[in-house]
């Protein structure tokens, strides 16, 4: 036996009592941690879902013509606000006289940005805007339409609950479902 002076050097700890230093990543393997390491995805690219009331969860945007089929479609996170929506898909809106949307599309730069071409759109106001601006309520009860449009697509399980996790693959499962259903 050596004496107790004599230890190791490679034995010794600091701190004394032998203990090993803890390091940042507490996990006994580190191939314990998540697949992605908490970095963004491999391709770059988002998922886009986002955290919203109902938890995560991503939001469709659709323009659709008179007879509930989509004709433009956009896919962001849940959390983005339909004012972001409105911005991206405004340059891709086909020629109408009216557009029907839901309070979350009023906004005075949405409002005349329609004006400017040419649209006349037919949105109720948001309960915070001080003045309400008029709009056409007989034609606005054909919103149904847009929300039977939304419900035809849900029939189909895999848009309903979302099996991909990827944005392209839930997209191009959205854009195969609007052409079979609304469009074949």
């Amino acid at each position: 036996m050596e004496p107790a002076r004599r230890i190791r050097a490679h034995l010794r700890r600091s701190g004394g009592q032998g203990r090993r230093a803890r390091t940042v990543d507490d996990r006994r393997h580190p191939s314990q941690s998540a697949p992605h390491g908490g970095k963004p995805t491999a391709k770059g690219g988002s998922r886009h879902i986002g955290r919203t009331k109902g938890g995560l969860n991503s939001k469709l945007h659709a323009a659709c013509d008179g007879q509930r089929r989509s004709v433009a479609l956009l896919l962001p996170e849940g959390q983005r606000s339909d004012h972001h929506g409105a911005a991206l898909l405004l340059p891709i809106l086909p020629r109408a006289r009216e557009l029907l949307g839901d309070r979350g599309y009023d906004s005075n730069w949405f409002r005349a940005s329609l004006a400017e071409r040419g649209i006349t759109p037919c949105i109720p106001s948001t309960r915070s805007r001080k003045l309400p601006l008029p709009y056409d309520r007989t034609l606005y009860r054909q919103r149904h339409r847009i929300e039977n449009m939304f419900g035809g697509l849900k029939d189909w399980r895999r848009i309903a609950t979302r099996y991909d996790r990827c944005a392209h693959t839930f997209f191009s499962a959205i854009c195969i479902a609007a052409t079979v259903t609304f469009w074949l």
